[in-house]
C-alpha cells in the first residue's frame, strides 16, 4: 500500500527558525546593539551626567507620565468601542469601524496639526475650555490627548477579535444559573477579555512612548514643562551629540523593556490562572 506523505509549505522547524534569527537580527538586534556600542564609548560619569540632568528628568516623567494615562485612558474606552462595534448593530456601523482605523493611516504631522487647530485658543474645542481655565494645545494635556489619539486602535483591534469569539451560550448560562449583567461582565467576559486588553494595553503604551509626530505640534516643546524625550534626542542629534542622543535613547529602551517584560509576565499569569481555573 503506498503511502502519500504530504509536506508542508513552509519549510522545516530548524529552516524557518534560521530564517526567523536572521530577520530579527537585521531588523532588530543589530539597531539596537548599535546604541549600546555608541553609548559605550562614554564613560559612567559622562553617562550619568547627560541622562540625569533636571531637563531630562522631567521629560522622563511627562513621556513615561503621559504614555501610562494615555494608555490606561484607552483600555476604558477602547474596550467600550470594541463592545458597540462586535455587540450592536446601527446605522453608520461601517464607517465607525474604518474610523477607528484613522490614527493608523493619518501622518503623524497632520494628526498634530490637526489636534492643535482644534484645541488652541482659537479652536474649535479650545475656544470654549479656556475660558473655563482649562488650556489643553502648548500643555502637558495636550500631550495627553495626542497619545490618547493615537493609541485608541491598538486597543480595540486587540480586543475586536476576541470579543467576536466568545460564544454567547456563556453569557446564556450564566443568565440561568441567576447571574445578573455586572457578575456576567467580570466573572464570564471579562476574565476571558484581560489577556487581550493586556496586550492592547502594552501596545498602545509602547507606541505612546516612542511618539513623535503628533506631539511636538501641540506640546509647545517647553523644557521641563512640555517637552518629550524623543524631542530631546532630536535636538541632540541636532546638534551633532550622537552620544548624547544615543545615551537617552538606551535609557528609553531598557525602560520601555522592563515595563514591557512585566506586561508580558501580567499576561502570562493571566492565562496561566484562566487555564487551571
Amino acid at each position: 500500500m503506498n503511502t502519500f506523505k504530504q509536506h508542508s509549505i513552509l519549510p522545516g522547524f530548524n529552516l524557518a527558525l534560521g530564517f526567523t534569527l536572521l530577520y530579527l537580527s537585521l531588523i532588530v538586534l543589530i539597531p539596537l546593539s548599535a546604541a549600546f556600542i555608541r553609548t559605550a564609548e562614554l564613560t559612567w560619569p559622562e553617562f550619568w551626567s547627560i541622562v540625569t540632568t533636571p531637563r531630562v528628568f522631567a521629560s522622563y516623567r511627562l513621556t513615561f507620565g503621559a504614555s501610562f494615562a494615555a494608555a490606561c485612558v484607552n483600555v476604558v474606552f477602547g474596550l467600550l468601542v470594541a463592545w458597540v462595534l462586535v455587540r450592536y448593530h446601527f446605522p453608520g456601523k461601517k464607517l465607525v469601524d474604518a474610523l477607528v482605523d484613522l490614527p493608523f493611516a493619518l501622518p503623524t504631522a497632520v494628526a498634530g496639526i490637526a489636534l492643535t487647530a482644534l484645541y488652541a485658543g482659537n479652536g474649535w474645542i479650545g475656544q470654549f475650555l479656556e475660558p473655563l481655565g482649562i488650556k489643553v494645545a502648548f500643555t502637558p494635556i495636550g500631550i495627553f490627548v495626542a497619545l490618547t489619539f493615537i493609541g485608541l486602535p491598538f486597543v480595540v483591534r486587540t480586543v475586536q477579535p476576541v470579543l467576536e469569539d466568545i460564544e454567547s451560550e456563556l453569557e446564556e448560562a450564566a443568565a440561568t444559573l441567576g447571574a445578573n449583567r455586572w457578575q456576567t461582565f467580570t466573572r464570564v467576559i471579562f476574565p476571558a477579555i484581560f489577556p487581550a486588553l493586556m496586550t492592547g494595553f502594552a501596545l498602545a503604551f509602547a507606541r505612546a512612548i516612542g511618539e513623535y509626530g503628533s506631539v511636538i505640534f501641540i506640546a509647545g516643546n517647553m523644557p521641563m514643562i512640555s517637552e518629550i524625550t524623543p524631542l530631546l534626542i532630536v535636538t541632540k542629534l541636532e546638534q551633532y551629540d550622537y552620544a548624547g542622543a544615543t545615551a537617552l535613547s538606551v535609557v528609553m529602551l531598557v525602560i520601555s523593556f522592563i515595563l514591557l517584560l512585566i506586561i508580558n509576565l501580567l499576561q502570562w499569569w493571566s492565562r496561566r490562572r484562566s487555564t487551571i481555573t
